[in-house]
Parts: structure tokens; sequence; C-alpha cells
């Protein structure tokens, strides 16, 4: 066989080897993600008392942002929500404007997760909420890939409801949890600690219902 038909012929073969690891990739990543419980119902979250895993999300610019609950500086609140074409998420978050300047100023970080892709992180919200939100500084991070739901115990399956509402609202879902891997995360508020521990959540899988302000801010206190 002469040099480059040999040479052909090696690249051809890693091209195929490469080909079929990314596509048993594909296959084991689509087989875990069918893994995840059918229904909101199924979830088992992360509790009071367990120890906040660390996860990977994406900011609004597509960059990394690691959670790591070994190197906290400050108490911090994650709060997750399904994005921003949920009318309840909106209506939590323009509630939740009235205490977050509280919580910072008592020393403790928020930070939102999303199931929306990192460039709907804000645009999809309504424009009543992006009226409400502006200047207080929102941290909405990106958990499109559910890296985060997964971790926290809340990452779910979604069925044609979710999908059919969207389709009728026009709402492009391409980039999102549910475009990517057909799924959602339970809305959910974990309080965690210096030292990476949970001392408070909030998790319910009725979507409409949501922990109020009021009870945010003690929480936050508490963690203090």
């Amino acid at each position: 066989m002469k040099l480059g038909q040999k040479l052909l012929y090696t690249s051809f073969a890693a091209l195929l080897v490469a080909t079929l690891v990314l596509s048993h990739a594909s296959r084991v990543v689509a087989a875990d993600y069918e893994s995840l419980p059918a229904t909101a119902e199924e979830t088992t979250p992360l509790k009071t008392g367990d120890r906040a895993p660390a996860f990977t999300v994406r900011t609004v610019d597509d960059e990394p942002f690691e959670f790591d609950p070994d190197n906290l500086q400050r108490p911090t609140i994650l709060i997750s929500f399904r994005g921003g074409w949920c009318p309840y998420c909106n209506l939590h978050l323009q509630e939740l404007r009235t205490v977050i300047p509280q919580i910072r100023e008592a020393g403790v970080d928020v930070l939102f997760l999303s199931n929306d892709a990192p460039d709907k992180l804000y645009s999809s919200l309504k424009l009543e909420t992006q009226e409400d939100i502006a200047g207080l500084d929102y941290t909405i991070l990106s958990d499109a890939d559910i890296s985060a739901a997964r971790a926290l115990g809340t990452a779910f399956r979604i069925d044609k409801r979710v999908t059919g509402y969207l389709d009728r609202v026009k709402n492009d879902y391409s980039g999102s949890s549910i475009g990517i891997h057909n799924a959602l995360a339970v809305p959910a508020v974990y309080v965690i600690d210096r030292s990476g521990m949970i001392v408070y959540d909030f998790v319910n899988p009725n979507y409409k219902i949501r922990l109020s302000a009021d009870d945010l801010l003690a929480a936050a206190k508490d963690a203090v």
C-alpha cells in the first residue's frame, strides 16, 4: 500500500472511530435524560440538612459559571424557575424585587436559575418583569442543560402540554432545557450557609405555589 493510501486509510479510520464514539456518547446522554422522573411529583429534591451540590451553569454571555459550595464567601440563595415564558415565574420575580435588596444588604448572595437559554434569560421575561427588576442587578443564570436541577434533584421530563402551550404562544424554546432535553426543573428555593449546607428549602411540584417574599427574607436572615 502506498504512503498516500495509508494516510488516507488512517484518517478515514480515525474519523470513523470518532463518529462512533460521539454517537455512543449521544445515546448515553439521551438515555440518561430519559431516566429522569416522568413528573414533577416524582422528583426527590435535596432537603434542609443536605449538603449543597456543585454544578456549572451559564451566564447571559454564555460563559460557564461554577457554583462551588466548598468555597462560598457568603451565604447564598438559589432560586430556580422554569423560564421567562412562565406567567407564575414572572409574578414571583416581580414579588421578590421587594426583598432582594434587603437580602443582599444582610450579606446574602442571590442566584436565579432559569431553564431558558443564555440569550433568553432576560429578553424572555415579560416587559413588566423586566421593568420591575431593572436596576436590582438580578443575577439570572441559564440551566438549560439542567445540570443544576439534576444535582438538586428537581429535574423531570415534560409532556406535550408544556410544548403545546409554548407553540401556541410562539415561544422559541429550542435552546432551553425543553428543546434540548425535553425536561424542566421544579421551581425551588434553597438557602445555603457559608459551609455549603442547605439550611432552608422550599420545593413544591405545583409550579403555581411559590415562596412568599416575606418568608424568603426571614429565611435569608436566619442564614447569616
